[in-house]
């Protein structure tokens, strides 16, 4: 299939799947929440004045679509609410809006959704002037409220309507991407950030087991290696104490540990009887006390030298058990392989901490001893992790450079949250400190195209501008913008890649919107 009418149509598709099934053009049905069927004489005369609040409380997002509130007459307000951090549709709970205008109040409650994540709620003012909408937010959570600090109850349809000529919202390269298709996402926006932000180090680096985290299993005679059945596998996890392997010598004629081990036991037992009876015979003074001295030196020598012995090998060789719990990272041998004294034979890790080990050009020397912390970025689900999540630390910095590629090693450790696997590679974010003040925002609101970035500015919860921005350096988690947004525009982090494409395919006009 042609690439671009292959990626046309996935586009098409993508957007499709999030597009609402009640947002069509022209109408809704009442039931769908965003249809107003009511309408005053006055009202069909001109163009229905219609006003959008936002507002947001550390649990939930608002988004109210609203008649003009005028004195004496009835007025809907169509209210979307998500909740944070995830954005995601209300589904459930009770609902109270207060109207508040001059000390008088307006109230309504509705104990569920009118429809997934909407409540309509009807009003009718009594008192012109300013005034302020609260909500009221019931749920098994517990009682929140989120509050709009300014609005106007208006005399009469021509004050509305001149009102509304006065709000000016900016149309220019916007997208309409509804709630009802953000809800359906993974989906959130949020406000950029002023932080210190230093100088950033991008690097890759390889995932190494801790030292203190792996013990080398080694033969400790010449023999012939036999494994476990079903035990020596790598991967497979083992207990301290556990037996892996036993190392026999055979019918080997040089160096046969049976062989010693069997002299071994011989001379221990002809020497714990020598010193047994000498002691009686020393008691009748038969035997005298440098001789009794001598025995009981052979008795110790070879009571040593049998219990060494002993702890390590039987008569049929030597049994080798796990020195700590873990897993067997790497098996060196093969079974029935011959190993001499001292040979590796597998290595045991706990796997619970490793090392990230990289290496930086020479020009970042003279900032390396600024390193304060880093950031993590998994290349197999591109997830992203600073080093306090992982309980790392900045482990050491090379103070000269390798002889055979001239780069700088920077060791980090990190705690093993099972998302990192040892031989393989990160890409880490060495940062620096510093002073200085940088407005950031998440790395993942930045669209790239033909090497110039964008983010969508929310204008309103459902219409969002696309704008160029000058970027600076970034930690793998935030990037700094150095012109293009202000702290306090409010900016797509999750999702931005599926406006676009609604921007593409047209899916949504820029004037369609909710009608009412």
């Amino acid at each position: 299939m042609n690439y671009k009418i292959f990626l046309g149509v996935l586009l098409a598709f993508a957007i499709a799947s999030c597009s609402p099934s009640g947002h069509e053009n022209e109408k809704h049905d009442e039931h769908e929440g965003h249809d107003h069927s009511e309408k005053t004489e006055a009202h069909e005369e001109h163009e229905e004045v219609k006003f959008q609040y936002t507002a947001y409380s550390p649990n939930f997002e608002l988004f109210a679509e609203a008649d003009a509130f005028i004195v004496g007459e009835k007025a809907n307000v169509l209210s979307h609410f998500s909740i944070l951090p995830d954005f995601k549709a209300v589904e459930k709970g009770k609902i109270t809006i207060t109207l508040s205008v001059n000390g008088k109040e307006i109230k309504q409650t509705l104990d569920e959704p009118t429809r997934k994540g909407i409540y309509s709620f009807d009003i009718q003012p009594e008192t012109q002037g300013k005034g302020k909408l609260t909500f009221e937010i019931v749920n098994d959570k517990g009682t929140f409220e989120v509050v709009v600090p300014e609005v106007t109850v208006f005399t009469n349809d021509e004050e509305a309507q001149e009102a509304s000529e006065k709000v000016v919202v900016s149309k220019t390269n916007t997208t309409v991407f509804t709630k009802e298709q953000s809800w359906k996402i993974e989906f959130a926006t949020t406000l950029p950030t002023s932080e210190p932000f230093g100088q950033v180090i991008k690097t890759t680096a390889l995932v190494q087991s801790s030292q203190g985290s792996e013990v080398v299993v080694s033969a400790k005679t010449n023999g012939i290696v036999l494994f476990n059945s079903g035990e020596v596998l790598e991967g497979r996890n083992v207990s301290a104490g556990q037996s892996l392997f036993s190392v026999s010598a055979g019918n080997f004629a040089d160096n046969n540990i049976s062989v010693k081990y069997t002299e071994a036991k011989s001379n221990f037992e002809k020497a714990i009887a020598d010193y047994e009876r000498s002691k009686e015979l020393a008691k009748d003074k038969i035997v005298s006390e440098k001789d009794l001295l001598v025995a009981k030196n052979l008795y110790e020598t070879t009571k040593a030298h049998y219990d060494n012995l002993s702890k390590n090998f039987t008569a049929s060789g030597q049994t080798i058990a796990s020195p700590q719990s873990g897993y067997i990272k790497q098996v060196f041998v093969k079974n029935g392989a011959y190993v001499e004294a001292g040979q590796p034979i597998a290595v045991v890790s706990q796997n619970k901490s490793l090392i990230l080990a990289a290496e930086v050009p020479l020009k970042y020397a003279p900032v390396l001893a600024n390193i304060k912390t880093a950031n993590i970025r998994s290349m197999n689900d591109s997830r992203t992790f600073s080093l306090e999540q992982l309980k790392g630390k900045i482990v050491s910095y090379g103070k000269a450079a390798n002889s055979d590629n001239y780069l700088i090693p920077v060791c980090v450790e990190i705690q093993n949250n099972g998302i990192f696997v040892a031989g393989s590679f990160v890409e880490m974010y060495l940062k620096t400190f510093s002073n200085n003040q940088a407005l950031v925002i998440p790395k993942t609101s930045l669209l790239e195209e033909q090497g110039s970035y964008f983010v969508w500015v929310q204008i309103s919860p459902e219409l969002f501008e696309k704008r160029e921005v000058l970027v600076g350096g970034t930690d793998g988690i935030n990037t700094e913008i150095k012109k293009g947004i202000i702290a306090n525009e409010r900016v797509v982090s999750r999702g931005a890649m599926l406006i676009k494409l609604a921007q593409a395919t047209g899916t949504l006009d820029a004037h369609s919107g909710h009608v009412h």
